[in-house]
């Protein structure tokens, strides 16, 4: 016989773990900006990303006045004969267009999800963001269909940002497992890594060059790899989940 599973539970977190979030963003931003010049907006589109960069820093990614925000800093010389509502439409319907287009996982993460779950290891959700965005995401990403919907965690819904340990604790206690035998997987140093570790849970870095690895955890992850994908590889060596 097989050996059983030496996890009960595995919590992903989303962005740039399960999916490219940051440069999804970047593409998406920058069709949004290239719909509004394609509608009068006279402007270099570099100078309006470096912008609307600047929005999104001063007000959180989360605002949802990031194009009208734009529009009224810039000098009235590029925006006198335009009509800022079409703009800012423009500019969220291709925002929205781009989810459609790029908002997905590839086959092999779909498949490990699968695998997984086909194991009886329970998968869970811990993210950061608003409720209604993240959900979006897991529905459309698919992953809605592996995971048990008792166990999304997502932080402007309980309350709790992920750099707070308490937010892993009540994970764990939803999944009602020893913490030896949980699993967090997530490409921030100090909220992915960090934080589970301080809960006692087993911890993967993601760590894939994006913008979070500049920085290491504070404590030593059990495992450390690329990209989602491998972490098969870690599953299957290590906990005899094949």
């Amino acid at each position: 016989m097989p050996n059983a599973p030496q996890l009960d539970v595995i919590f992903l977190d989303i962005d740039d773990t399960l999916f490219a979030t940051t440069d999804f963003v970047s593409g998406a931003r920058r069709g949004a900006l290239q719909a509004m010049i394609d509608r009068g907006l006279n402007a270099d589109i570099e100078y309006l990303l470096n912008e609307l960069e600047s929005v999104v820093e001063e007000f959180g990614s989360n605002h949802d006045r990031h194009y009208e925000f734009l529009l009224k800093r810039l000098p009235d010389e590029l925006t006198c004969n335009i009509n800022p509502e079409l703009m800012v439409v423009a500019g969220v319907i291709a925002y929205h267009n781009a989810k459609w287009q790029h908002l997905h996982i590839g086959d092999k993460e779909l498949q490990l999800l699968s695998d997984i779950h086909d194991k009886g290891v329970r998968l869970g959700v811990i993210s950061s963001g608003l409720v209604r965005k993240q959900t979006e995401k897991i529905l459309r990403l698919g992953i809605d269909r592996f995971i048990d919907h008792k166990l999304i965690f997502i932080t402007h819904g309980v309350g709790m940002a992920k750099s707070n340990v308490q937010l892993y604790q009540s994970a764990l206690a939803a999944t009602g497992c020893s913490a030896a035998r949980v699993m967090h997987v997530g490409d921030h140093p100090f909220h992915d890594v960090d934080s589970a570790n301080e809960a006692g849970m087993k911890t993967v870095w993601v760590n894939s060059g994006g913008k979070h690895s500049v920085n290491d955890p504070k404590s030593k992850p059990d495992h450390v790899i690329a990209n989602f994908a491998a972490l098969r590889k870690v599953l299957s060596d290590d906990y005899s989940i094949s």
